[in-house]
């Protein structure tokens, strides 16, 4: 039985290269201020959906929502052998939290008819881990979160290993079905050259600056990767952007860790006994 995968990615600033501009004054993400790169288990949720069609058959369509720069990861996504792209970009998008995010991207997903939906257990910009659940609440799908590993994929029923921190269970459910994966759960493929070279010229209409005959010559080329703004997924508005995001960032503080002065401890196990003593009298530990 060949299935149809859908897989949520997002295109997240470089945490690992944060700056004191990395926010703005209202509190969202300067993304300008990052280097962009593709969400490290977004791409560990693209390689088990591609697993699938290897094995099963089927078709694999990556999603993502953001500005059009956020095409580039659409392209990678061909380059590892998704089979179709979809870019969810619109000013009104502006400012979505977790909850109109969700919201915005299950309007999406509707129209592709999934079988089994696939994203990264989290975003590396926010670490909230909470667009796969509630998009799956909005689904009225079933979810199973954590995924390390598909066990049996038979017919209308996937069996699931989930990661639980300190162990792991086994879960069977019916599709459709979201599942959130772990960067445990495999380990991504590379560009194809192949799919590299095929899909290379591959570019949303905005990037085409609207030329109706380059526009349409993608098109038959299989190339143009779609472009959807909130009036075709026919959203309810007041539940996008910031009007259908209720978190509100009150405070942002910069904190900087900076060492007083250093203090040896002797390798004894009276050395040890006093750092803890000292530890306890400063309340820094006890």
């Amino acid at each position: 039985m060949a299935y149809n995968c859908v897989v949520l990615i997002k295109q997240v600033p470089d945490t690992k290269r944060i700056t004191g501009q990395a926010m703005n004054e209202d509190g969202t993400v300067n993304r300008a201020a990052l280097p962009a790169i593709f969400n490290p288990e977004d791409l560990n949720a693209l390689e088990m959906a591609l697993q699938i069609k290897d094995t099963c058959g089927g078709k694999v369509t990556a999603v993502a929502m953001g500005l059009p720069a956020a095409s580039d990861v659409l392209r990678e996504a061909l380059f590892r052998g998704a089979d179709d792209a979809v870019l969810v970009t619109d000013r009104r998008c502006a400012a979505s939290d977790t909850l109109a995010t969700s919201y915005i991207l299950s309007c999406a997903v509707k129209k592709l008819k999934a079988d089994i939906v696939l994203c990264g257990r989290q975003a590396i910009d926010g670490d909230t881990a909470q667009v796969g659940p509630q998009l799956a609440e909005k689904l009225g799908i079933t979810q199973i979160t954590y995924v390390e590993e598909i066990k049996e994929l038979k017919d209308d029923e996937i069996s699931v290993k989930r990661n639980t921190g300190n162990g792991w269970q086994q879960v069977k459910t019916k599709l459709p079905v979201l599942l959130t994966v772990i960067d445990e759960a495999n380990t991504p493929r590379v560009a194809g050259a192949k799919m590299l070279m095929k899909n290379k010229k591959a570019r949303t209409p905005a990037e085409l600056e609207g030329d109706a005959g380059k526009i349409k010559e993608l098109e038959q080329k299989g190339l143009l990767i779609k472009q959807w703004d909130l009036d075709f997924l026919e959203a309810d508005m007041q539940w996008c952007g910031r009007d259908g995001s209720p978190t509100k960032v009150h405070r942002i503080q910069s904190v900087v860790l900076a060492a007083k002065g250093t203090k040896q401890i002797e390798a004894t196990q009276d050395g040890l006994n006093d750092m803890i003593h000292e530890l306890i009298v400063d309340h820094t530990i006890g």
